[in-house]
C-alpha cells in the first residue's frame, strides 16, 4: 500500500483531518489517503469519565471511523517504526498482519501522548488508568466489584479498604473522574443490604495548591468545595510516592490503606514519534514536536505534526503561545491540517492555524460544573447544563447524540446501571504448535511475551552467527532483544513443536524475576519456580 497522505493516529486531530481531507477529495480520497488508528473508533474523550460513572454507555463515545471518514482508507494497527529513508511505516494489525509496510508521500503525525506510571513504584501494577474507553469500561467494573466484595466480607479493615477509592491527578480527568465515581458509589450503595450504614471514603490526591489550574483558581476552589461538601477528601499539595496492593503511600510520609487507585496522571511522548525525531534531528518542546504555524514540521517538507504530541505555534489575540492539549484545539488543527496538505499537493501557498479560544469546562459531579467561556466563568448548575449543551453538540453524529439524550434523561429519574458483564480476562498463559518450518517470531518484531518450548526444537537465526538448535526447556525472553524492546533472532520450527507463551502481567513478572538471578538455576527449573513466584 502507498497514500499521497498517510495519518498516524485517530484521535481527534487524526480523525478531524482525515475527515475533511475525505471531504475535499471526494471518492478519490480513498486511493489517496490513509488513516492507522489503534481502534477503530473516535473516542469522545470529554465524555469518557461519564462512562466509567455509569452515566453514559460505551457505544454513546465511540463513532466509527470508517463512517467519521468517509472517502478514505481506515487502516487498524499499531504503528511499529518509522522507515524515513523509504518513506513507509511498519504496521501491526495483529496476530497475522504484523510488519505489514504502508508507504507514503506525506506524513501527519498525530499519535499523542501515551501513559507512562513507571515513575511511581507500584502505580503501573495497582493503579487503574483513565485514557481508554477500555480504561474506563474497567475501571467501572473495578468499583463495582469492589462494592460486591465490600458487601460480602464481615472483616472491618478489609471492607474499610474495599470503600475506599484513590483518584490521583487533579486536572480536568481526575476531577471529573472523582466526581462520576462519587455520585456512582453513593447511588449504588443504598442497594447492598450490609453496606447501607457504613461509610465510603473517596481521595483525591493532587500535586498542586489548586485543582483545576488551568480554568483559574476562582473556579478550581469553587469545583474543591463542591466535592467536599458531598463527602469527598481533596489532598492538595501532595505527590504519591509508592503504591502496593493494599496502601497509597503520600510524600508526607502518611498513607491511605485501599485496594482501588485511579491514576489520571503520567502522559509522556509517544515514543515512536520521539525516535523519529531522534533520527531526523527535530527539535522537540518538552516532548511535543516543534512545528510551524502550519503544522509542518521545523526543517521538513513532507512531515506534518499537530493535537497533543505536537508544540503548534497559537496566536491568542496577539499573544504568541503554543496550543494547549485539548480536544478543541485538537480537532480544528486537524481541520487546517487538512486544507493545508491539500494546498501542499497543489503547490499553493499555506495558511497558518489559527484559532478563537472559546473557553475551558468541566463537571464536579450531583448536576454541578465549573465553565469560563469567553473571559465570563459560571458554575453549579447553570455550568453544568452549558457543558452537557455544548458537548452534546459536539458529539459526532445524529444517532450518538440521541443516545446521549436519552441516557442523560433516564439519568433523572432512575438509578445508574451496576451490571458486569465483561468477559472473563484473556488467558495470560497459551499455548502454540507449530509445524516444521512454521515461523514464530521473525527478527525486528516487538516482543511480546516469553517463550517456552515444552517439546520439539526451533532454529535460531541471527545476523552474522551460525544458525543454532533450541531444543526443550529452553526459555526464549529478553535476552534476545534490543533496548527498545523488539527481538534480534528469528525463530522456526526445526520440527513438530509445542510451546507456551507467557503473556501480559506474566509476562512482566517472569522479565522482573529473570533479572533478579533466576538464570543461576537450571532451565528446566526456572518455568516452575517463577509461576510458583
Amino acid at each position: 500500500m502507498k497514500f499521497d497522505v498517510v495519518i498516524a493516529g485517530g484521535g481527534f486531530t487524526g480523525a478531524y483531518c482525515a475527515r475533511a481531507l475525505g471531504k475535499m477529495l471526494g471518492h478519490a480520497g480513498e486511493k489517496r489517503v490513509a488513516i492507522i488508528s489503534e481502534r477503530n473508533v473516535l473516542v469522545f474523550q470529554p465524555m469518557l469519565a461519564e462512562v466509567a460513572g455509569s452515566s453514559l454507555s460505551v457505544l454513546d463515545v465511540v463513532n466509527p471511523l470508517r463512517q467519521f471518514c468517509r472517502h478514505v482508507n481506515v487502516l487498524q494497527g499499531s504503528v511499529q517504526r518509522i522507515d524515513w529513508e523509504r518513506r513507509a511505516l511498519v504496521l501491526d494489525g495483529g496476530r497475522f498482519t504484523r510488519n505489514h509496510l504502508v508507504g507514503f508521500e506525506h506524513l501527519v503525525l498525530a499519535l499523542g501522548s501515551v501513559t507512562d506510571l513507571s515513575r511511581v513504584p507500584g502505580m503501573a501494577d495497582y493503579s487503574w488508568p483513565m485514557k481508554t474507553v477500555a480504561d474506563a469500561i474497567r475501571l467501572r467494573a473495578a468499583v463495582i466489584n469492589r462494592l460486591e466484595e465490600a458487601n460480602l466480607i464481615e472483616d472491618l479493615d478489609t471492607r474499610r479498604r474495599l470503600l475506599t477509592f484513590v483518584i490521583v491527578g487533579g486536572g480536568y480527568t481526575g476531577v471529573e473522574t472523582a466526581g462520576q465515581l462519587l455520585d456512582l458509589l453513593l447511588e449504588s450503595k443504598m442497594l447492598y443490604a450490609n453496606l447501607r450504614e457504613v461509610p465510603l471514603r473517596v481521595v483525591l490526591v493532587h500535586s498542586r495548591a489548586h485543582l483545576l489550574e488551568e480554568i483559574g483558581e476562582r473556579l478550581g476552589d469553587y469545583a474543591q468545595c463542591v466535592l467536599e461538601k458531598r463527602g469527598m477528601e481533596v489532598r492538595l499539595g501532595t505527590r504519591v510516592t509508592e503504591v502496593t496492593a493494599g496502601k497509597v503511600i503520600l510524600d508526607d510520609g502518611s498513607a491511605i490503606e485501599a485496594h482501588t487507585v485511579v491514576s489520571t496522571v503520567g502522559n509522556a511522548p509517544n515514543p515512536i514519534t520521539m525516535d523519529l525525531c531522534q533520527k531526523l534531528g527535530i527539535p522537540t518542546d518538552k516532548g511535543r514536536i516543534r512545528v510551524e504555524a502550519t503544522m509542518r514540521v521545523v526543517g521538513q517538507t513532507n512531515l506534518w505534526a499537530a493535537g497533543d504530541g505536537a508544540s503548534v505555534p497559537w496566536d491568542d489575540r496577539g499573544q504568541l503561545k503554543n496550543s494547549p492539549p485539548t480536544a478543541q484545539f485538537a480537532l480544528r488543527q486537524g481541520r487546517q491540517l487538512a486544507e493545508n496538505l491539500v494546498r501542499a499537493m497543489r503547490g499553493e501557498p499555506l495558511r497558518p492555524f489559527k484559532y478563537r479560544y472559546m473557553g475551558q469546562l468541566a463537571t464536579v459531579g450531583q448536576r454541578a460544573a465549573v465553565a469560563e467561556l469567553f473571559g465570563f466563568r459560571f458554575s453549579g448548575f447553570i455550568a453544568w447544563w452549558m457543558w452537557r449543551s455544548i458537548y452534546l453538540a459536539k458529539l459526532p453524529g445524529t444517532l450518538r447524540k440521541l443516545r446521549v439524550m436519552m441516557d442523560w434523561t433516564f439519568e433523572l429519574f432512575f438509578r445508574r446501571d451496576i451490571s458486569v458483564v465483561q468477559p472473563p480476562p484473556e488467558d495470560i498463559l497459551r499455548s502454540i504448535h507449530l509445524e516444521k518450518g512454521e515461523l514464530l517470531i521473525s527478527e525486528g518484531d516487538r516482543c511480546r511475551g516469553i517463550f517456552f518450548v515444552r517439546r520439539g526444537a526451533l532454529t535460531r537465526e541471527r545476523s552474522g552467527e551460525e544458525p543454532t538448535t533450541l531444543g526443550p526447556d529452553t526459555i526464549v525472553d529478553q535476552e534476545w532483544s534490543d533496548e527498545r524492546g523488539r527481538w534480534t533472532i528469528t525463530l522456526t520450527a526445526a520440527e513438530s513443536t509445542d510451546i507456551t507463551v507467557f503473556r501480559g502481567r506474566a509476562f512482566e513478572l517472569l522479565k522482573t524475576r529473570l533479572r533478579l538471578g533466576l538464570r543461576d538455576e537450571p532451565e528446566s527449573k526456572q518455568i516452575p519456580t517463577l509461576i510458583s513466584g
